[in-house]
């Protein structure tokens, strides 16, 4: 069993590990916040995949996640598994993808809503009538998942922003929240890593800032204008837990971003902050 205590779980980007001295603290909870487009997405593919190159090398660099558990809400895993591998040129990508495990709560997340039976879901009428009528909720599943992780695995939710749009009224918020709260704790009694993705400005404005402060790291991926109005990407540290000191003494904590096909996400261009 990994050491849950103390070490990192590198985060697969060349350029960035460095800099965090070796990758992030095991058993963080991070929120990568972005606006459409900015980088988050990109951020965790390309952790994903350069992860399962790390996990595939001999010997095995110290602090490389043990599994990798890709949750989803509402898309299809083969859509997912082909961005991924389409997010990296790199050989064999194909076969690294199928070390991904996924968890596909599709079915749980649009029983709770209008669209169609047959748009999302294969099972018969009885099967779907029973699971309806019946107590668990998609956070006890999603609980299920974690409780199902290998200690120091790494955990990948690809749309906080879903989740959260389905516990708008005050009950569902406050176990949204509960739920949040309890996956922070028991991410560092197992060093299990996770990266939530959540859009930004769709919440409530209190609502995002909950989560952010219920998270022991926010990633902020924005559009920036330069000279000429030309768009770029920047990368910033919001607050990371037992990492923001080291990066704030350094003026480490805004940067630029570059993403290509094969480097996939990349830091380019530390920014210092002024």
């Amino acid at each position: 069993m990994p050491d849950t205590k103390a070490g990192r779980m590198p985060t697969g980007i060349a350029s960035l590990d460095p800099i965090i001295e070796g990758g992030v603290p095991r058993g963080s909870v991070i929120l990568l916040l972005g606006d459409l487009g900015a980088g988050n997405y990109e951020f965790m593919f390309s952790s994903i995949v350069n992860s399962l190159v790390l996990m595939g090398t001999t010997p095995q660099p110290a602090g490389i996640a043990e599994e990798i558990r890709y949750i989803t809400f509402t898309r299809i895993k083969e859509d997912i598994r082909q961005e991924i591998i389409s997010s990296l040129h790199i050989d064999g990508i194909d076969k690294l993808a199928d070390k991904i495990q996924f968890d596909d709560l599709s079915d749980l997340y649009f029983d709770r809503s209008i669209v169609p039976d047959d748009w999302y879901s294969h099972s018969d009428v009885f099967t779907r009538l029973q699971k309806r009528s019946g107590h668990e909720n998609i956070l006890v599943h999603l609980a299920n998942v974690v409780n199902a992780t290998k200690p120091g695995g790494l955990i990948v939710m690809d749309s906080v922003t879903d989740l959260s749009t389905q516990s708008r009224d005050p009950v569902g918020w406050q176990n949204m929240a509960g739920f949040m709260r309890g996956l922070q704790r028991v991410a560092k009694q197992r060093g299990i890593t996770c990266y939530l993705l959540l859009s930004q400005g769709i919440l409530e404005e209190t609502k995002e800032k909950e989560l952010a402060e219920i998270a022991d790291a926010v990633l902020l991926f924005r559009w920036e204008e330069s000279t000429g109005a030309r768009r770029h990407r920047v990368m910033y540290f919001e607050k990371f837990r037992g990492v923001m000191p080291h990066l704030e003494e350094r003026d480490l904590v805004k940067f630029a971003v570059r993403i290509s096909a094969t480097g996939g996400f990349e830091v380019s261009n530390i920014r210092v902050v002024i």
